[in-house]
């Protein structure tokens, strides 16, 4: 790319030239990688493997939902068993609408090539729209081959709805508080889901033995959930294995009870397959026909746990086995219990258990009492996965993730989310001692998670499938009558515990968005207080640096410019390593980022500079593992990026440094940021007579211990600074993060001193630090302070 020196840039000076040349965006580098990477494809008996175990982890919670819905339909009892059949009609037609129809056949297919979860349909509408709150995305990230986004005419409805969606900042912000809104819900769920499934299923000892208390069923509840949790670090490909057959064999069992039952007391409830009893139930109950809808919505709850825990299971696989296994068993179980009820309608509290067969009773209570606990596991596999998504999208604090399997890798494990889980679970568990109002509860979570998943997939039909308006109008009619008819039901018990899960995702809202506001702030800092790559080139004559041996990689948020904590570090410590390297690391809204696409290098400025820029880009799924070797893998890329160079004919760098010589006038820079903008300010004259000036002959900027002169640096050949840059590594790596503190003004009102000087200062101490997370040795860590304030 040649300057025009008569052009535009006349009219900006030399020095705006320069730093077009010497931090150009990364885009030659990027359209240098081959996009290899591709998914495999699923063998017929890997696909019934996963079908079989995701019974195991996904279908829990949806399986084990018998055990308590006509109880919280019915909690005053029944007063006609006409009313059963429409309980069942209305439990019958939610199963086939919400689960199969919405879910396993239409929102699936909205997967983030196989992730699930309201962060993956987010990530969806970012690469579509720029509606990503913090702006670290480049074109070149776009070439990535997870990235797949197609493109928008411009006169289409998508584009319409593209540029309505980028028109303000507070569309963007109301859509992240919608996504956090749902997946604080979320994590409702995974804490009301094993407190109801397990109580449910202890509260069986009492039909044998009526004369055991509750504060018993309650304690052999609490130990149980305390046994599922300490089994969570083995993994879900362990716990899969261990739980699927339970699983399977239940909704064998549940289903075949049913078929019993119904030819034992009434097949005449199979006429609740018309709708007809819908009309009938909601006409003979009037408003108790509707409050009881908040029992009826239990029936689907572990729906949206189905559908977050795509990470875990490719979709067809999700879809064999609910079509196959789990929906036509539940349909049974459902009719087998209306069929009992028709005859002993004054067993509601008890249905599930009363209509067993009492030569199977204990048998069956042993398997509800391990689908029980199954049915925590999908929900708390769900709440893994969404915590990593929103960690790497900087809406979560960086905890710890440990990946649980070699073969997938979407299966995680986070020890500080699972302990808080199992004592949130406890506490649920002890306090309420009542199903019904855990039920309540319950009800509440699921029915606004499932909100939020349909306000996005509108987005999401129009900006990535590209539907036809009038199919996402019958989409969002038929969702929204559905969900806001079960959204008016569940309204009416949130005092009788509704109140819940709101307290619940008030708290986790309130820990996210204080998160967020804090990572914004801080990236809005690195953006506004950046130094030029000029103002570096200068500080030879001014500051008189050094170069000491070894390799010094600064971490930084930026893809380009130099952050500012390193430009605080050379005036504290006038010297710099032989060899300088830029490290960004960010992440995209991609699920993962192939190996061999992670990184970008640019070199900056002339070579024997030494200076280097390298991005290595993320995906919400990817994680940093210990034995990944971070450090070795970006030396590799360095060290491969060098050998390319040399084998490019005209480099690059010689022919754009031989412009500069070409800069003859004098200019002068002036960088002085707007101190509203909450950034440093300082004043830098740098003047440019000639490319000598620059790069002068014996510049303090060459290797003090080369013994070499400029000229003889910049003629090294690729051998030569191959073993200049492995000399260095062997010198010693230093790794410089900054210590950024954020602070509050004095003026502030005082809701924003107490969020920002207590709770993202106490979240930022408790959460792990990027030297952990890259496994940077202590003694190889420099922390350079800066206070900022907001």
């Amino acid at each position: 790319m040649e300057v025009d020196t008569n052009g535009e840039d006349e009219s900006k000076g030399g020095i705006w030239a320069l730093e077009q040349k010497i931090d150009q965006p990364m885009d030659e580098e990027a359209g240098r990688l081959k996009n290899m990477y591709r998914e495999k494809n699923f063998s017929t008996i890997l696909l019934l493997r996963l079908a079989f175990q995701s019974l195991g982890v996904v279908y829990g919670d949806l399986g084990t939902s018998p055990l308590y819905v006509f109880y919280n339909t019915f909690p005053k009892g029944i007063d006609d068993t006409e009313d059963v059949v429409g309980a069942l009609s209305l439990i019958i037609y939610s199963l086939t609408l919400v689960p199969l129809i919405k879910y396993v056949f239409i929102v699936c297919r909205a997967n983030d090539n196989g992730q699930g979860g309201t962060f993956a349909l987010y990530s969806l509408l970012c690469r579509h729209a720029k509606v990503n709150t913090i702006p670290n995305q480049h074109k070149t990230d776009e070439e990535l081959t997870t990235y797949s986004r197609s493109t928008i005419h411009e006169k289409s409805f998508a584009a319409k709805t593209k540029r309505w969606l980028e028109g303000h900042a507070l569309k963007k912000n109301a859509l992240l508080l919608l996504v956090l809104v749902g997946t604080c819900m979320a994590i409702g769920d995974g804490i009301l889901t094993p407190a109801i499934s397990v109580l449910s299923a202890s509260g069986g000892i009492t039909i044998d033995h009526p004369g055991i208390s509750t504060d018993v069923v309650i304690l052999v509840a609490v130990v149980i959930l305390i046994g599922l949790f300490s089994l969570q670090h083995y993994g879900v490909d362990k716990v899969g294995w261990l739980f699927a057959p339970v699983v399977l064999l239940w909704f064998l069992l549940i289903g075949g009870i049913g078929i019993f039952n119904i030819l034992k007391y009434d097949s005449g409830v199979l006429r609740a397959f018309s709708p007809v009893y819908l009309f009938h139930y909601f006409k003979r109950r009037g408003k108790n026909g509707w409050i009881s809808l908040g029992g009826i919505m239990l029936s689907i709850t572990g729906t949206e746990a189905l559908f977050a825990d795509l990470a875990h299971f490719p979709v067809s696989a999700i879809q064999l086995a609910f079509t196959v296994v789990v929906f036509p068993c539940l349909l049974l179980a459902y009719s087998g219990q209306a069929a009992y009820l028709m005859f002993n309608k004054e067993h509601v509290s008890d249905a599930f258990y009363r209509s067993i067969p009492d030569g199977v009773y204990w048998p069956m209570f042993v398997i509800a009492t391990l689908a029980a606990i199954v049915a925590s596991q999908a929900t708390i596999s769900a709440t893994f996965s969404i915590i990593k998504q929103a960690n790497a999208l900087g809406c979560f604090p960086r905890v710890k993730v440990i990946h649980t399997s070699s073969k997938f890798l979407g299966q995680i494990y986070v020890p500080d989310i699972n302990w808080i889980l199992m004592v949130l679970c406890i506490v649920v568990t002890a306090g309420f001692k009542n199903k019904s109002q855990i039920g309540n509860a319950y009800g509440t979570a699921v029915v606004i998670v499932m909100l939020v998943t349909t306000f996005l997939m509108i987005l999401i039909m129009l900006l990535v499938w590209r539907c036809h308006w009038i199919l996402v109008f019958i989409f969002a009619a038929l969702s929204l009558i559905v969900e806001c008819t079960y959204f008016s039901a569940v309204l009416f018990k949130v005092d009788q515990g509704g109140w819940v899960p709101l307290v619940i995702a008030a708290v986790f809202l309130f820990i996210m968005y204080i998160w967020h506001y804090g990572t914004v702030k801080r990236y809005e800092f690195e953006m506004h207080s950046k130094i030029s790559m000029a103002w570096i080139l200068g500080l030879g004559p001014s500051l008189g640096l050094v170069r000491v041996p070894g390799i010094g990689l600064v971490y930084t948020e930026l893809a380009s410019g130099v952050p500012h904590i390193f430009s605080h570090f050379i005036t504290n410590l006038p010297a710099i390593h032989s060899v300088v390297v830029f490290v960004c690391v960010k992440y995209l809204p991609v699920y993962t980022v192939p190996e061999d696409e992670r990184f970008l290098v640019k070199r900056i400025g002339p070579k024997n500079f030494h200076m280097f820029r390298c991005v290595a880009r993320y995906g919400y799924k990817d994680l940093h593992k210990k034995d990944d070797g971070f450090e070795k893998k970006l030396f590799d890329n360095l060290f491969m990026f060098v050998r390319l160079e040399s084998m490019m004919e005209g480099g690059s760098d010689s022919d754009d440094y031989s412009l500069y010589g070409q800069q003859t006038r004098c200019s002068r820079d002036f960088f002085q940021p707007d101190t509203t903008n909450n950034t440093f300010s300082s004043v830098v004259d740098l003047t440019i007579s000639s490319c000598d000036s620059i790069v002068p002959a014996k510049s303090p900027l060459t290797v003090i211990n080369s013994g070499m002169s400029s000229g003889q640096v910049s003629s090294h050949t690729e051998v030569d600074e191959m073993e200049f840059l492995t000399s260095c590594r062997d010198a010693g790596v230093v790794h410089i993060m900054g210590n950024t503190v954020v602070r509050a003004r004095r003026e502030s009102a005082l809701y924003k001193k107490f969020s920002i000087d207590y709770v993202y200062a106490f979240l930022r101490k408790i959460c792990r630090e990027h030297s952990v997370i890259f496994n940077v040795p202590h003694e190889s860590l420099l922390n350079v302070g800066q206070v900022f304030y907001v």
